[in-house]
C-alpha cells in the first residue's frame, strides 16, 4: 500500500474507534470504517486519484470524506481526527485491538477505572475492579484476558526459524488456490532479519476475494481479522503459539514493484525514490512511472533496471552501500543457499544431543555434505555431558569404524573444546593435536576477560575456528564482555576461522560484523551447533545472516569441496 495510502486508512480507522469509544451515532462510525477499508483496498495511489478528480467517483467515499482526504494531502493535518481524539489518551485506543474488548466496555473502564493503557488493564483485571463493572462479570473478563495473551502474541518479534516455518506453509498451502499467478513472503522475513515483525506475503492474481476466503479456510486459522479483496489478515495456531499473517493481493504487472516495496527495508525504498525522483520517475508500490505512464513494475529486476541498478538481493538492502555498489556493477555475488558442502559443528548422544553419530551422518549424506565435524563437548561442560579424554578417544574410535562404512563423507575427528576461565583450553594440546579441526568456545565466564581468553585461544596452533564469538542469545542473552574488534584483530593475524553460529537463538557472528570480518580478510564457516537431525535444516538461516553480511562463496570454508578443505586445513 502506498505510504498515504496507508496513512489515510488508519487516520480513518482511527476515527471511527474514537466516536465509537465516545458513544457517537452508529452510522458515522460505519461511514468512517468503510471508508477506511475502501482506501485500505486501493490498488491506486490516493494521492493521483486526488490529484485527477476521480477520488469522489470511488464507492464509500462520499463528499466529506474526500474533502477531509484533501486537507490531510495538502496540509498533513485533519481536523476531524484532531477533534475525534481530543481527550483519548494515545494508547487507550490501541487496546481496541484486543479481541473480545468492545468500545463500550473499553469506555467504562476508562471513566469508572481510570484505564489508559494495557498495564491498567492489566491491573484492573487482577485486582477484581474490572469485572465489578456494570454487565461486565467473571466470564467476561476471562474472555478479555484470552484477548490479551493473543494481541501480546501478536505484538512480539517472531524467531526468524518459527517465521519461516509459517510462512512456508502459508506459501505452500496458497500455491493451489485458484486463479494464483505468483507468490513469495515479503518485509524482513525476505530479508533475512534474525527476528521477525510480521508475517507478510504478497500474492499476484486477478481474482482478489476469491484467494483471500481460500486463504481464510487454511488448516490453522483460528481467527479472521480482515477479509476484503486485496488483502486478508488472519491468526495461525502452531502447536500451543499464535501469530498473526497477512497476505496482499496485487495484479501481476504490479507484482515487481509491490515485491521490491513490500520487502523493504524502510531506509533502503527512502534511498530509491530518492533516486527516481532524481532521474524524472516516480516509484511506487503500483510501479514506477514517467509521468502518468507506467514504465516498470512486471517484475523486480525491471524496478531496478530503469533506474540503473543491478538486482539487489533482497538480504542487502538494509541501506548500507548497497545502492552505489549496484550503481558501480560491485554487488557482491553472495554464497548461494545450495553452496554448503558440509558443517563443523555437530553433537550428539555423547553430550547433549539426541542422536547418534551414524544418525548425523546419514542424515549429512541426504544433504549432500562431503563432509562434517563431530565436535561433542568437552570435559567441564559438566551440564552438556562433556566428555573425558577417554570418552573422546572412545568416540574417535567409533568415528574410524564408521568411517569404513560410510565412504561418500567425510567424518572429521573433532571437539568443541571450552575456553576455562583461566585462559586454558579444556583439553591438553597433545589431544587437541589428534583431531582433525578443533572448535573453541567460551561456556562459561562471560564477565571474566573473555577478549583474552579467545585471544589466547586464537593463538593456540591447534585451534582452528572460534565458534559463536560474541556469545549472545536473541531476545535472552547480551553475550560476553568482549572486545570483538581485537578478537577479529587477533584472527586475521594468526589466520583464524570465526564462526556464524546458525542455531537461530544465536545467529553469531551477526551480519555485521560478519562483513566487518569479511572486510579484514578473515575467512568464515557457516555452522549449525546441530543437536539432532533436524537442527541440520538451520543452515539456511547461517546463510541469510552470511548473505546480509555481503560474504561470497569463497568467504566461507565450507564452501569448500573436500579435497579443496583437505588442503586448506592441511589434513
Amino acid at each position: 500500500m502506498n505510504n498515504k495510502n496507508k496513512e489515510l486508512a488508519q487516520i480513518f480507522y482511527k476515527i471511527a474507534d474514537a466516536l465509537e469509544f465516545k458513544g457517537e451515532q452508529v452510522f458515522r462510525v460505519l461511514a468512517y470504517r468503510k471508508a477506511a477499508r475502501v482506501i485500505e483496498e486501493l490498488t491506486d495511489d490516493i494521492e493521483e486519484l486526488n490529484r485527477s478528480g476521480k477520488l469522489r467517483t470511488i464507492p464509500g467515499i462520499g463528499e466529506g470524506i474526500a474533502k477531509k482526504i484533501d486537507e490531510y494531502l495538502k496540509t498533513g493535518r485533519m481536523k476531524k481526527y484532531e477533534e475525534a481524539m481530543r481527550g483519548i489518551p494515545e494508547e487507550l485506543l490501541e487496546l481496541l485491538n484486543i479481541q473480545n474488548l468492545g468500545p463500550k466496555t473499553l469506555a467504562l473502564a476508562h471513566k469508572e477505572l481510570g484505564v489508559k493503557n494495557l498495564a491498567d488493564l492489566k491491573r484492573v483485571i487482577e485486582n477484581g475492579s474490572l469485572a465489578k463493572l456494570f454487565r461486565m462479570g467473571e466470564k467476561k473478563v476471562e474472555n478479555i484476558k484470552k484477548g490479551i495473551a493473543l494481541y501480546e502474541q501478536a505484538q512480539r518479534r517472531i524467531p526468524i526459524d518459527i517465521a519461516t516455518k509459517i510462512a512456508d506453509m502459508v506459501v505452500s498451502y496458497l500455491k493451489n488456490a485458484p486463479g494464483l499467478k505468483n507468490i513469495s513472503p515479503s518485509g524482513s522475513l525476505r530479508r533475512m532479519k534474525e527476528t521477525i515483525g510480521d508475517i507478510d506475503i504478497l500474492v499476484a492474481a486477478k481474482n482478489g476475494a476469491k484467494i483471500v476466503e481460500y486463504f481464510t479456510k487454511m488448516p490453522g486459522v483460528i481467527q479472521v481479522l480482515a477479509a476484503g479483496d486485496t488483502k486478508g489478515s488472519v491468526i495461525v495456531k502452531t502447536e500451543d503459539e499464535t501469530f498473526q499473517v497477512d497476505i496482499r493481493i496485487v495484479d501481476e504487472d504490479s507484482y515487481g514493484s509491490a515485491l521490491q516495496y513490500f520487502t523493504g527495508s524502510k531506509d533502503h525504498n527512502v534511498a530509491l525514490r530518492t533516486l527516481a525522483k532524481e532521474k524524472g520517475l516516480k516509484l511506487s508500490e503500483y510501479g514506477v512511472y514517467k509521468g502518468e505512464k507506467k514504465v516498470a513494475g512486471r517484475s523486480e529486476e525491471e524496478v531496478y533496471q530503469i533506474l540503473g541498478l543491478k538486482w539487489i538481493p533482497p538480504e542487502l538492502r538494509e541501506n548500507r552501500g548497497e545502492i552505489e555498489a549496484a550503481q558501480k556493477d560491485t554487488l557482491p555475488n553472495l554464497i548461494d543457499y545450495n553452496d554448503i558442502k558440509g558443517d563443523f559443528q555437530i553433537h550428539t548422544v555423547n553430550s547433549d544431543g539426541s542422536a547418534t553419530i551414524e544418525e548425523m551422518v546419514k542424515a549429512a549424506i541426504e544433504r549432500g555434505y562431503e563432509y562434517i565435524a563431530i565436535t561433542d563437548h568437552s570435559k567441564s561442560a559438566n551440564y552438556a555431558n562433556g566428555l573425558t579424554v577417554d570418552r573422546l578417544l572412545a568416540e574417535w574410535d567409533e568415528i574410524d569404524r564408521l568411517q569404513k562404512r560410510y565412504k561418500s563423507i567425510k567424518i572429521l575427528k573433532a571437539t568443541e573444546v571450552d575456553i576455562l576461565t583461566s585462559g586454558k583450553l579444556d583439553f591438553p594440546d597433545k589431544i587437541l593435536a589428534q583431531a582433525d579441526i578443533v572448535v573453541a568456545a567460551v561456556h562459561q565466564g562471560f564477565k571474566h576477560h573473555v577478549t583474552e581468553r579467545l585471544c589466547y585461544a586464537i593463538e593456540n596452533p591447534h585451534v582452528d575456528i572460534i565458534a559463536h564469538p560474541s556469545g549472545r542469545l536473541i531476545n535472552k542473552r547480551e553475550g560476553y564482555e568482549v572486545d570483538l574488534e581485537k578478537v577479529l584483530e587477533h584472527a586475521r593475524k594468526y589466520q583464524k576461522i570465526l564462526e556464524i553460529n546458525a542455531y537461530p537463538n544465536r545467529l553469531d557472528l551477526n551480519d555485521i560484523w560478519a562483513k566487518r570480518a569479511k572486510e579484514m580478510g578473515i575467512k568464515l564457516a557457516i555452522n549449525t551447533d546441530a543437536h539432532n537431525v533436524a537442527d541440520l535444516a538451520w543452515m539456511r538461516f547461517g546463510i541469510g545472516i552470511a548473505r546480509r553480511g555481503w560474504l561470497e562463496k569463497a568467504d566461507v570454508i565450507n564452501t569448500k569441496n573436500w579435497a579443496e578443505l583437505r588442503k586448506y586445513l592441511k589434513l
